[in-house]
């Protein structure tokens, strides 16, 4: 709620964009996860041969999935995931080596068990995949709410490519954006590929 009782924009549309990840029936999930793959390794290719890339896994409905990551693994790409810090934060990372690399965590995540690369480890990195409920066309990304990301971008490299993943319909026209929201230079989307927003030079 705002200073005067109103709903807050973002905490609205976040409502509205879970309800909607929520209602996505298995088969639409299973296909939107194939095709991700297949356009994460595309995108990866387009920058070059063994990046490192940061990535995540997807949490409850979030497009993505481990086979996305494998996909990466099996192009021949470092993959690095998040590790969410015990307080509110910078991002730790650590090596993704498969699914038998990870272990579940508290609030639903799962995390690998490796050695912790320290919030440094996406310096590193060519491509950076965000997780986002959506995204503008200007390239304003709409998180959780947890800031984690909002902390940890600015630490990517200078060339580093930060595209959220989002399902087809997630990328809007606007969304609520802060002064401290870090933006994003493109999405992923499953029928569609790479899109390159309005923050890309």
């Amino acid at each position: 709620m705002t200073a005067h009782g109103e709903v807050d924009p973002k905490v609205a549309l976040r409502r509205e964009l879970l309800a909607a990840r929520r209602a996505v029936d298995a088969d639409r999930r299973a296909a939107r996860a194939a095709a991700l793959a297949d356009g994460v390794v595309a995108l990866a290719a387009s920058r070059g041969a063994g990046l490192v890339v940061c990535a995540y896994l997807p949490v409850g409905s979030e497009p993505g999935s481990v086979a996305m990551l494998d996909a990466l693994r099996e192009a021949g790409h470092v993959v690095l995931l998040p590790v969410v810090p015990d307080e509110p934060g910078t991002l730790d990372w650590a090596v993704y080596d498969g699914p038998d690399s990870l272990t579940d965590v508290p609030l639903g995540l799962r995390e690998p068990t490796g050695p912790r690369l320290g919030v440094a480890g996406i310096t590193k990195a060519g491509p950076v995949l965000v997780p986002a409920l959506a995204v503008d066309r200007a390239g304003n990304r709409l998180g959780r709410g947890g800031g984690y990301y909002d902390r940890t971008l600015p630490l990517a490299g200078a060339d580093a490519l930060v595209i959220a993943v989002v399902d087809d319909d997630e990328l809007l026209d606007a969304v609520p954006a802060d002064p401290h929201d870090m933006c994003v230079a493109g999405v992923l989307r499953p029928s569609t590929g790479v899109t390159t927003l309005g923050t890309a030079g």
